[in-house]
């Protein structure tokens, strides 16, 4: 009969944060802000957690108009591009325009920004 070979143990590694980490303030690149910015539904959520001037989680600004995925991939370019900062409350992950660190590095773009696009509609 042959040995029986038992598997070593292995080391887990540490847990993988849910969401990436959004660039610092000195990383963030004015070409990824403004490609990020000149998708229309990416405009609208910024839009709107500016005028809810709070933290919302991605269902309090989905769209019944698109997927849950597609709303997903919006917010993970907002967030890879450093326009949104995120938080973890429990189970919820909570987003926010960062504004301080976009309005130090790039002043009065985001202004400037939200203040030529259309109207939000609700």
């Amino acid at each position: 009969m042959p040995p029986i070979i038992r598997a070593k143990p292995t080391r887990r590694s540490a847990a993988r944060p849910r969401v990436a980490a959004e660039p610092k303030r000195r990383e963030l690149v004015l070409e990824k802000v403004l490609a990020a910015l000149a998708d229309p539904t990416r405009l609208g959520i910024v839009q709107y957690l500016e005028r809810v001037d709070d933290e919302v989680n991605c269902a309090a600004c989905s769209c019944p108009e698109r997927s849950k995925s597609t709303m997903a991939h919006h917010f993970k370019v907002l967030r890879e591009a450093g326009v949104l900062g995120t938080r973890e409350v429990g189970t919820q992950i909570m987003n926010h325009v960062r504004r301080d660190d976009l309005d130090a590095r790039f002043p009065g773009l985001l202004d400037a920004v939200l203040n030529a696009a259309p109207p939000l509609r609700l």
